[in-house]
C-alpha cells in the first residue's frame, strides 16, 4: 500500500488503546480494530522510496503467521528465537510469537556462532527463526548443540537445498489458508495470555560467555506504553535506526503501535535521505548519532565562506544566550546543590536582562541560520529520546539551544527499560529528567547499604547527595532466566539495584554520575564487560595491575600499574614506578602488549579493543582502592586518578567541543 496523505488524518482522537489491552498481544488487536488503514509500518525500497503495511494488514499477517507456527506445535509459553536486525518482518514475527502466547528471544543478525549456541540453548527455544542465509549459515553450523530447537524459519531468500528449513512466506500462505477454512486457534491462545506471562527474554551483552536471560512480562511493557509522558498522536511518523533487539528500541516501537504512529525502518547508510522522506516527527536514538551529526555540522560551517561562519557563531551565541535564560526562568537548569533564594534572584535578574537584549537578535538569526540546522531532522521534528549512554554536554546544549528537543533518558534492560526521561516540564539539562510515572527511586550508599534519598535527614531530603540508584516500578524484570543466584544479587523486595551511581537534583530529576558495578557502556551504546578485557591483560608479565575504563567515551582505556621486576628482568633499569612512567621503552613494551592481548585474535571485538592507557603512579592497596578480596573499587579508583583519564581522552573529546 503505498503512501497518501488521506490516510493519515490529523483529527483521529487518542483511542487509548493501551489501557483496555491485557498484553501486548492484545495491543495488537485493538490496534488493527482502532487504526485500520493507518500506516503501521514503512519499509524502505531499492529505490528509496517508503511502502506501507496497515495496522489492520499487520494484525491479519500475524495472525497467519501465529497460526502456521501454531500447527508447527508451537505451544503457549514456550520461546521462539529470533535472529534479525531492524526491519518490518522483525515485527511481524514478534507479533505472530506474542499471539500464540508463547515469549521471543531476540538477537541481532551478527551474533557470533557461540553466542547462538549458548543463548538459544539457555533459552529453551522450540523454533529458531533467521534473518537471512549469512545468518542461516552461522545457525547451521551450530545445530547439533541446539536440541531442542524443533524448526528453523527463512525470512529472506531461498532455504539451502537438502535441508529443512522453512520459508517464511510460505508459512504464512499456509496460514491464510488454515484461517480462511476456519481455524482460529489464534484467538483462542490470544484470549488466554496474562499481563504475568513472558513477552521477551532479552540476553545481555557481555564477554564472559554467559550472558544473562532477563525476563520480561507483559505488564512489565504494557507499563511503558501505558503512562508515556509525552505527545505521540496517531499518524505521527517514527524512524526507527537502534536494533530492535534491544529494550529501547523495542519500547519505542509498541509505544508507536499503543498511539497509531507508523514506524519508518532506516539505517546509518540511508538515515540522512530518509530523514529529508520521512519527516519524522520521534526517533529513539543514541548519543553517537547526535555527537556525529554535531561534527558534520561544525565540519560543514568549518568549510563555509567566512560571512556565513561569522553568522553562524553569532546565531548559536545569541541562542545559547537567550534559551539558557529561558531555561532557568522556567525552573529547567540543572540544580545540584539547592541555591539560596538570593543567589535564585540574582540569577533570575540576569536571565531577565539577557532575555531581554537577545530576544531580538536571537529570532531574526534563528529564522535565517540556526532553522536551516533544524531542517536536517525533516523539519517536523518534535523530538528525540537518547538513550543507551550519556549525551556528551556540549552535544546536549547545542541540539537542544537550536531548537531540536533531545529527552534524555534513563534505564537498563531490567527495567524495561525507561527509568527517568525528561519531559516539556522538565528539561534539565545535564539530567535524564524525572522519574518515569509510577516509578520510585532510592539512593543508597554503595559502602553501608544505608538510604540517602528519600530522607528528611541529609541535605534536603537527600538531594544532592551522590549514591547507588535502587528502582521499583511495574516495569522491573521478572528475573534472569534460570538463574537465581543472579536474580537475588540485583533484585530484592521488589527492588532493582541498577549498579549505577547517581543523585537526586534540586529541580527532582535524576542525574547519573558514573558506575558501581562493573558494566561499562560506551559512547556508541556498546556494553562492555571490563573484567575479561582485565584479566587478558594481566597475563602480561609487564603489567602488575590495570583497571579498564571508557564510561560514556568513544573506545576504551585503561590505567596501568607496570611490574618493576619483571622490567629489570627484561634489562631495563627501573627500581620504581614513577622511573618505569618516564621511560619511552618501557611505554613501548607496554603499548605492544596491550596490542597483542587484546586484539581480534584473542577474541575480542573491536569496541573491546584498549585505545589509550596511563600509568598510575603507585600500585593499588588494600582498604583504599580495592576491597578486603583484593576487588577494585572502581569508582574511587576512577576519582583518584580522574586527571589520567582525562588526559587519556583530551583528543577526542577536544574533537567533539564546539
Amino acid at each position: 500500500m503505498g503512501y497518501t496523505e488521506s490516510i493519515m488524518p490529523q483529527t483521529l482522537p487518542d483511542l487509548r488503546i493501551y489501557e483496555h489491552a491485557h498484553s501486548i498481544a492484545d495491543l495488537y488487536r485493538l490496534a488493527a480494530q482502532s487504526y485500520g488503514d493507518l500506516p503501521a509500518q514503512a519499509r524502505r525500497e531499492r529505490g528509496g522510496e517508503f511502502v506501507m503495511r496497515s495496522y489492520r494488514a499487520l494484525y491479519d499477517d500475524a495472525c497467519a503467521l501465529g497460526t502456521a507456527l501454531i500447527g508447527l506445535g508451537l505451544q503457549a509459553r514456550q520461546h521462539v528465537a529470533i535472529i534479525s536486525d531492524n526491519r518490518s518482518e522483525w515485527l511481524l514475527c514478534d507479533a505472530a510469537i506474542l499471539l500464540c502466547g508463547a515469549a521471543d528471544v531476540p538477537r541481532a543478525a551478527d551474533t557470533t556462532e557461540q553466542e547462538i549456541s549458548f543463548i538459544v540453548a539457555h533459552s529453551d527455544a522450540v523454533i529458531l527463526i533467521a534473518e537471512n542465509a549469512h545468518v542461516l549459515r552461522r545457525v547451521l553450523a551450530v545445530r547439533a548443540t541446539l536440541p531442542k530447537v524443533k524448526h528453523i524459519i527463512l525470512m529472506e531468500g531461498e532455504p539451502p537445498a537438502g535441508t529443512d528449513v522453512l520459508k517464511l512466506s510460505e508459512l504464512m500462505d499456509r496460514g491464510r489458508h488454515l484461517r480462511s477454512a476456519g481455524d482460529r486457534t489464534v484467538e483462542e491462545r490470544l484470549a488466554g495470555i496474562k499481563g504475568s506471562d513472558l513477552f521477551t527474554i532479552i540476553y545481555t551483552s557481555g564477554t564472559t560467555g554467559t550472558p544473562k536471560g532477563v525476563m520480561l512480562t507483559h505488564d512489565n511493557m504494557l507499563s511503558q506504553a501505558r503512562y508515556l509522558p509525552f505527545d505521540v498522536r496517531p499518524g505521527d511518523r517514527i524512524l526507527s535506526i537502534l536494533p530492535v533487539w534491544h529494550s529501547y528500541e523495542r519500547v519505542f516501537e509498541m509505544v508507536s503501535i499503543s498511539r497509531g504512529a507508523c514506524t519508518y525502518y532506516t539505517s546509518l547508510r540511508t538515515i540522512g535521505d530518509d530523514l529529508r522522506k520521512a519527516r519524522p516527527n520521534w526517533m529513539a536514538s543514541a548519543p553517537r548519532l547526535w555527537e556525529g551529526l554535531y561534527n558534520r555540522i561544525l565540519q560543514n560551517v568549518s568549510a563555509a565562506p567566512a560571512v556565513r561562519r561569522a553568522l553562524f557563531r553569532a546565531a548559536y551565541h545569541c541562542s545559547r544566550e537567550y534559551q539558557s535564560a529561558r531555561f532557568f526562568l522556567t525552573g529547567r537548569r540543572l540544580d545540584m546543590h539547592g541555591r539560596s533564594i538570593f543567589e535564585s534572584l540574582g540569577l533570575a535578574v540576569t536571565s531577565l536582562f539577557k532575555m531581554l537584549v537577545y530576544a531580538l537578535p536571537y529570532r531574526i538569526l534563528d529564522a535565517l541560520v540556526l532553522k536551516k540546522f533544524r531542517d536536517v531532522v525533516g523539519g517536523e521534528f518534535r523530538g528525540t529520546v537518547s538513550g543507551g549512554g550519556a549525551l556528551p554536554p556540549h552535544v546536549d546544549e547545542f541540539f537542544n539551544y537550536i531548537g531540536v528537543p533531545v529527552l534524555e533518558g534513563y534505564g537498563m534492560t531490567e527495567t524495561s527499560p525507561v527509568l527517568a526521561v525528561r519531559t516539556w516540564r522538565k528539561l534539565v539539562i545535564g539530567t535524564v529528567g524525572p522519574l518515569w510515572p509510577h516509578t520510585e527511586v532510592r539512593i543508597v550508599d554503595p559502602s553501608d547499604g544505608k538510604t540517602i534519598y528519600p530522607s528528611g535527614l541529609l541535605g534536603k531530603g537527600g538531594r544532592g547527595i551522590k549514591g547507588e540508584i535502587h528502582a521499583k516500578g511495574p516495569q522491573v524484570m521478572k528475573g534472569y532466566y534460570k538463574n537465581p543466584e543472579a536474580t537475588e544479587k540485583v533484585l530484592k523486595d521488589g527492588w532493582m539495584n541498577t549498579g549505577d551511581l547517581g543523585m537526586v537534583t534540586f529541580n527532582d530529576c535524576l542525574k547519573i554520575l558514573g558506575r558501581s558495578k562493573e558494566t561499562i557502556v560506551l559512547l556508541s551504546g556498546e556494553n562492555v564487560e571490563p573484567v575479561p578485557i582485565e584479566a587478558k591483560l594481566l597475563e602480561s608479565r609487564f603489567i602488575e595491575q590495570c583497571l579498564v575504563v571508557g564510561q560514556d567515551e568513544k573506545h576504551l582505556g585503561a590505567l596501568i600499574v607496570p611490574a618493576v621486576e619483571a622490567l629489570k628482568a627484561q634489562g631495563f633499569e627501573v627500581s620504581d614506578l614513577a622511573q618505569a612512567e618516564t621511560d619511552p621503552r618501557i611505554a613501548e613494551v607496554i603499548a605492544a602488549e596491550v596490542r597483542r592481548l587484546v586484539s581480534r585474535e584473542q577474541g575480542f571485538k573491536p569496541f573491546e579493543f584498549v585505545l589509550g592507557w596511563r600509568f598510575v603512579p603507585k600500585p593499588f592497596e588494600v582498604g583504599e582502592e580495592l576491597t578486603a578480596t583484593f576487588k577494585p573499587k572502581r569508582h574511587v579508583i576512577a576519582e583518584k586518578y580522574a586527571k589520567q583519564i582525562d588526559a587519556m581522552y583530551e583528543h577526542s573529546r577536544t574533537a567533539r567541543k564546539l
